[in-house]
């Protein structure tokens, strides 16, 4: 599922195409053509994102709220549209000189404002937001007996992160996954989050997730660049079974909450408190 970075790559992508001008809607597919139909002409006032939540606001508040899921791709071509379209495109913005289609998307709505900002008050924290207030994350964090594995992907405690995130922030922490988010100190949070929002500011800018430090790129260590079609160079993710970069031992997997984990079972011990029963 594509993660926080890349939705606000394609918000600024989509908003330096479309915004201050009237912009042509349809929807090829046609399960979209009667919202559609109620934006087509319209001027669009901005394209915006919120953890993994895209939105394009339209003149009068209204706005295509789109969500990409898992599969979910909104592509921005130059020039105008082809006369055939192929494939399954629910939504199709173009202005003569860039169009840009969506496929795939779990969804895709026509809302209000209200809407909208019914849809930002479920969501938590967004790193990639200059007004993201960590303190709020914190006092989720530091109360729940769950995993922070799970807390990181919980949408409403720190939105916008997903699974390569989740995996590689912890590992440059030394963060088991199944450790209960209680049991971590304020000072390892606030500089798990100061690096998530480095990490994924670089990764907007990029299209791509890199974790690994200058010592574990690919030209420094003299192994092959990873091959996988997220693409970036990673410590654990979709590693299993692989020698960890840092120590060698071997990087682990396990499901939690329907996702897999991934981690170094050396960088990474599990949580021993050193309370006394």
């Amino acid at each position: 599922m594509p993660e926080g970075h890349t939705l606000l790559r394609l918000a600024n992508d989509l908003d330096a195409a479309f915004a201050g001008r009237p912009v042509r809607v349809s929807s090829p597919q046609g399960r979209f053509a009667a919202d559609a139909a109620q934006v087509d002409g319209a001027a669009v006032v901005a394209a915006t994102s919120a953890g993994k939540h895209l939105f394009v606001e339209f003149d009068g508040e209204r706005i295509i709220h789109v969500h990409l899921g898992l599969i979910g791709k909104f592509d921005l071509f130059p020039g105008p549209p082809p006369a055939v379209t192929t494939g399954q495109v629910r939504l199709r913005l173009a202005n003569g000189s860039t169009y840009a289609d969506l496929r795939g998307a779990t969804q895709c709505d026509l809302i209000g404002a209200a809407k909208r900002d019914a849809i930002l008050a479920q969501l938590g924290e967004d790193p990639l937001r200059s007004d993201a207030d960590p303190e709020r994350v914190w006092a989720r964090i530091s109360r729940s007996h769950r995993p922070i594995g799970d807390l990181l992907m919980d949408q409403t405690v720190l939105a916008g992160v997903g699974n390569v995130y989740r995996a590689e922030i912890l590992f440059r922490h030394k963060i088991h996954p199944l450790r209960p988010g209680s049991t971590l100190r304020r000072t390892q949070f606030m500089a798990l989050w100061s690096d998530l929002v480095e990490l994924m500011q670089y990764g907007v800018l990029t299209g791509r997730i890199d974790t690994v430090r200058p010592e574990h790129t690919p030209e420094a260590m003299g192994r092959p660049p990873r091959k996988d079609d997220h693409g970036g160079e990673v410590y654990v993710y979709r590693r299993h079974g692989q020698d960890c970069l840092v120590c060698g031992a071997r990087i682990r997997t396990e499901v939690l909450v329907g996702r897999n984990l991934f981690w170094c079972p050396r960088c990474q011990p599990v949580f021993r408190s050193r309370a006394v029963g």
